[in-house]
């Protein structure tokens, strides 16, 4: 479930009266806090393609920056208090942003796990190297050999994993998910991320 249908399901769970109950509003109020947290957890690049005002991106830095336990709780409610100021636009924007990035991050996973495949299917049989040669016939087919080769003898005798290294990176830049596959998905995926809304002056 995405965070819009999550919010939409949080807003719409109760009759549409003028006013919104107490538990609405408790349950509202609780969806915006851990909405806060999750910008909070974010790493620094995602957090820099999340528009938001700059009262609440300054809160949520703030908040990044504090270790001790309580004086992050305070700094986190605070976050939260900022949230709540927010017109229903402007959540929406950043909760739009957030599964946009989500949806980023679980294309790069599957991508490394597809590698991380790879690589256990080439260091337990020959046969791999064969079909994988086949697949992409305009490989280095004496690095990988070697890189393979090393690799079983690092895992033999307990040596550090060099090799094993070396040969899931030569994995990533022949299956096309390097450095340049990641930036081009993260280019696309900020080109769909939202215009922060600009509230209209009264």
């Amino acid at each position: 479930m995405t965070h819009i249908q999550r919010f939409n399901r949080i807003a719409h769970s109760e009759l549409a009266d003028e006013v919104p109950s107490k538990s609405q509003r408790k349950r509202e109020s609780h969806a915006l806090q851990d909405l806060g947290e999750e910008l909070v957890n974010l790493g620094k690049d995602a957090l820099a393609r999340v528009p938001m005002p700059e009262n609440l991106e300054r809160a949520v830095r703030d908040c990044r920056k504090i270790t001790a336990h309580e004086g992050r709780r305070r700094q986190m409610q605070y976050v939260g208090k900022q949230m709540r100021t927010l017109d229903e636009s402007e959540v929406e924007a950043i909760r739009r942003a957030l599964d946009i990035i989500n949806g980023v991050s679980k294309a790069e996973t599957a991508k490394l796990h597809a590698l991380e495949r790879w690589r256990e299917r080439l260091l337990a049989k020959d046969e791999a190297l064969t079909e994988l040669l086949s697949q992409h016939p305009e490989a280095d087919a004496q690095q990988l050999r070697t890189l393979v080769r090393n690799a079983r003898r690092e895992q033999a005798a307990q040596k550090p994993p060099k090799a094993f290294r070396e040969l899931f990176q030569a994995l990533k830049d022949l299956l096309g998910t390097g450095s340049s596959s990641t930036a081009e998905s993260s280019e696309d995926a900020d080109n769909d991320l939202p215009e922060f809304p600009t509230r209209e002056e009264d």
